[in-house]
């Protein structure tokens, strides 16, 4: 529907083409006329030349003839002549008493201008208080309010998982629907509740099951909506999210990525004067400070708990930090149930297996997996999604699509096939690596290969044995190619990089280094923020570094040795598998099962 336009818009631009229309009229009207000198305009006078006059004050005009008889128009400045009207008289000068202008034309030019100004002012002012969207009205809140105009509202049944967290937040709801349940034994409603987790493991989606929960208003936004470049804006935008709360209340306040807002103080550029502080100190001061109403319930989300403030983790202000982790093994079996109920799935489609074949998945990653199968299914015409649809799937969201067109020569090709096959025969042989899921020397993302690796169970804990088996793992396709070409490529450089990070992090933060010992020696995430960037000081003698490094390349030299004597004794098994990977181009766990035990695989 197209938007009326408003009145005073109309009368604006009205009043503006009056004005210029009559500043041009004046402007036409004051073209050509002669300057004429006061004793030159007596003469004239006196000689019959003149047949108009109009006296004003402080001006005379009118009309007269010149040499050849043309009229053209005059003025001059008045004098004080007493004898100027009996001159008039005699040369039958009649019409000088009036003044040419009408009252409208001297009251638009008068007035016009500051009338202009007014209608102006008023127009702008209109628009400043019209919610945020108009011109300057920066200091107002961009929350949105939660409403369901016919829409389906998201609840906690939308919502699969997070089973603790939603157990905190139903008792918010609770508390806000009857306070008095909780009151009665002296309880008081908590001031907030910081979600956090990894990207992608639902908090988001649990605010918005909590705006459909709660039958109470609901104000959502952003971190990023507070900060301005003009200094106060935030701090002003604040105040008026949470006076909106209080004019509401009970209601709810969501804030999405509030680190946005809610870093450390001091420990950037700008000082106390920063903008973004400002808005930091004005949020704490409205969740708990002197002028405080019980019934605002602020939910937070962040990805990143470690940079907040202390002061805002507290309780009193966040009195709820509800971890929402990565789903289990049920839990992603229910999300992948959630996000398949719409979608047309063949009877032999086991999402139990699915979830099995997805480890460290969240919510977001299952969702994709769901969505690229259906698309896989839609591009190839199929009437419902199968088994091998979600399996292309979890593929393409770990690793990225097939690149079929990267052609690599033969020989290129049969270093990829070793350089897989030994990542393979290596996890294959050691008890604590996990299990091969396939092998592949098609392209995907940036790898030439992969070879696909899928713990058992859900592992939140990592021996020392198990971190020295995937180290050599990681270095199976770097051995496998020395030991066969006699030289080695730049193809292993990711693996040695995941093998350097995780052999730094055993001797620097796990303890799991004979010669060090367990010390703390990691102090990267004390340099967060960018303040203390600039400020780094090194903690370790060079004693102490030169150890570190020592050990580092003694457990990368222990994992490139255990997987070379792997290899050489499995060489005729490595071979076999090169053969079969050339020509079938993919391997699945049975298939390798098969080779490994040194039985024909079926053509």
């Amino acid at each position: 529907m197209k938007k009326q336009k408003s009145p005073w818009f109309i009368l604006f631009w009205l009043s503006l083409f009056i004005v210029i229309f009559m500043l041009m009229n004046t402007s036409r009207k004051s073209g050509g006329v002669i300057e004429m000198e006061y004793s030159q305009f007596k003469q004239s006078v006196k000689a019959g030349q003149v047949s108009k006059v109009v006296v004003e004050p402080g001006l005379i005009t009118g009309d007269f003839k010149d040499e050849k008889g043309e009229v053209k128009k005059f003025k001059t400045l008045p004098m004080d002549d007493p004898n100027l009207v009996k001159d008039m008289e005699e040369a039958n000068i009649v019409d000088f008493s009036g003044a040419e202008k009408s009252w409208l034309s001297a009251f638009l030019l008068s007035w016009g201008p500051i009338l202009l100004l007014i209608v102006f002012w008023i127009w702008m002012m209109r628009g400043m208080s019209g919610g945020g969207k108009q011109a300057m009205a920066f200091g107002k809140s961009k929350a949105k309010v939660a409403v369901s105009n016919g829409v389906k509202k998201i609840t906690f049944k939308d919502v699969a998982g997070c089973e603790e967290a939603k157990e905190e937040l139903e008792e918010i709801i609770s508390f806000l629907k009857s306070p008095a349940r909780f009151q009665k034994l002296g309880g008081k409603i908590p001031k907030g509740v910081l979600l956090y987790g990894a990207p992608g493991t639902g908090k988001t989606l649990l605010a918005k099951a909590v705006a459909g929960e709660a039958g109470v208003p609901f104000f959502s936004s952003s971190g990023s909506e507070f900060v301005e470049m003009f200094v106060g804006v935030g701090a002003s935008r604040v105040r008026d999210m949470f006076d909106q709360g209080r004019k509401n209340a009970p209601c709810l306040l969501f804030i999405d990525e509030i680190d946005a807002v809610g870093r450390q103080r001091f420990a950037g550029i700008g000082g106390g004067h920063d903008e973004r502080e400002q808005t930091l100190n004005q949020m704490l001061v409205e969740m708990d400070g002197f002028d405080t109403k019980e019934g605002v319930i602020l939910i937070a989300a962040t990805n990143r708990p470690d940079v907040l403030d202390p002061a805002i983790l507290r309780p009193g202000r966040f009195d709820r930090q509800v971890v929402v982790p990565k789903p289990a093994l049920k839990d992603r079996e229910d999300i992948l149930k959630v996000h398949s109920k719409d979608i047309k799935i063949s009877k032999e489609v086991d999402l139990t297996i699915v979830a099995k074949r997805t480890p460290g998945f969240v919510g977001a990653d299952l969702a994709n997996v769901v969505n690229e199968a259906a698309l896989l299914a839609a591009r190839k015409d199929q009437v419902d999604v199968t088994m091998k649809n979600f399996e292309d799937a979890i593929d393409r969201v770990l690793a990225g699509p097939m690149r079929k067109s990267t052609v690599s020569g033969p020989e290129e090709l049969k270093k990829v096939a070793y350089h897989e096959s030994g990542h393979t025969i290596v996890a294959k042989s050691l008890p604590n690596a996990d299990p091969v899921h396939k092998v592949s020397i098609i392209p995907r993302g940036a790898a030439l290969g992969l070879t696909w690796q899928l713990p058992e169970d859900d592992k939140h804990l990592v021996t020392r044995s198990e971190a020295m088996d995937k180290i050599a793992v990681l270095f199976g396709g770097r051995a496998a190619e020395s030991i066969v070409f006699n030289e080695i490529s730049t193809g292993a450089s990711n693996d040695i990089s995941q093998a350097t990070k995780l052999a730094t992090k055993m001797v620097t933060v796990f303890g799991m280094s004979d010669k060090i010992g367990p010390i703390s020696l990691d102090k990267s995430d004390e340099e967060v923020f960018l303040g203390r960037a600039f400020s780094k000081d090194s903690h370790l003698s060079d004693k102490m570094s030169e150890l570190i490094d020592t050990e580092i390349k003694k457990i990368i030299d222990e994992g490139l040795k255990t997987a070379i004597s792997i290899l050489k004794k499995h060489k005729k098994v490595m071979d076999t598998m090169v053969g079969y990977l050339l020509k079938k181009e993919t391997l699945n766990s049975d298939e390798i099962e098969l080779i490994m035990r040194g039985q024909p695989l079926e053509s």
